[in-house]
This record gives C-alpha cells, sequence and structure tokens, in this order.
C-alpha cells in the first residue's frame, strides 16, 4: 500500500511517516519500480504500535526502545515495565507541575476583582521579578 492509504490506517501522517524512517525509527519502505513507497500491514503493525506509544507520551527515544523490546522475543517484561514506571513517574511529576499551575491561577484569579479597576493580582504576580514562575506554587 501507499503512503496515504497507511497513513490513513494508522493515524500518523505522510510526513511523521517518512520522518519515522529518516531518523531510522522504522526501517525504509520497500520501493516499487516507480519510486513510491510500499508498505505491508506489518509496517502498518508496526506504524499503529509507534502511534499507541506517541499517545501514551512516550518521546521517539523511548519509542525506539520500546520498538526493540517489542521485536525482542527474548525481552524481559521486567524492562518494559521498568520503562513505563518510569514514564509513569515523568508524567506524575508533569501532572503536579500543571497542578501547582492551576491552583496558582485559581488563587491568583478568586482575588481579582475583575472590575473596571486596573489593580490585578494576576498581574501584580506576572510582574513581581523576584518571583520566578517556576516557584509560583
Amino acid at each position: 500500500m501507499n503512503i496515504g492509504t497507511a497513513a490513513r490506517l494508522t493515524g500518523i501522517s505522510a510526513k511523521m511517516i517518512r520522518y519515522y524512517e529518516e531518523i531510522g525509527l522504522i526501517p525504509p519502505a520497500h520501493r516499487r519500480d516507480s519510486g513510491y513507497r510500499d508498505y505491508s500491514d506489518a509496517n502498518v503493525h508496526e506504524l499503529r504500535f509507534i502511534g499507541r506509544a506517541r499517545d501514551l507520551g512516550f518521546s521517539v527515544a523511548e519509542i525506539s526502545e520500546l520498538l526493540g523490546l517489542w521485536r525482542d522475543r527474548e525481552r524481559k517484561s521486567a524492562d518494559v515495565k521498568a520503562m513505563a514506571a518510569g514514564h509513569i513517574r515523568k508524567l506524575q511529576a508533569k501532572i503536579d507541575s500543571l497542578q501547582a499551575m492551576v491552583d496558582t491561577l485559581r488563587d491568583l484569579a478568586s482575588r481579582c476583582a475583575g472590575d473596571d479597576r486596573p489593580d490585578c493580582p494576576i498581574i501584580a504576580k506576572l510582574n513581581d521579578p523576584s518571583d520566578h514562575p517556576a516557584s509560583c506554587r
């Protein structure tokens, strides 16, 4: 099948599929006599794997490692679990950081009168040179 069909079946754009080939995440597709890429069902299966890993927030490097584990029939599930656990920790740290931002903004918004006057704790907080955004928790 051509790259457009592979893209449609996997939900991954043709541009990203070409990029994955370029960086070696997936092997280059076979070429037809016309020069067009020709993808097999196995290629589509691999691209779907990549898409699902991307949807879970894994980086390209992590996806490469996951693909290696997936292809290795003698892999240890403990290795896969360790990767997932590490990724969970990173995601949780991001969630905690985002939650701190929400809490700060919610607090500032609750203290803002939201009227015609110019004073606003949100602007004051953003203008405070002693308060780096990372410390707005």
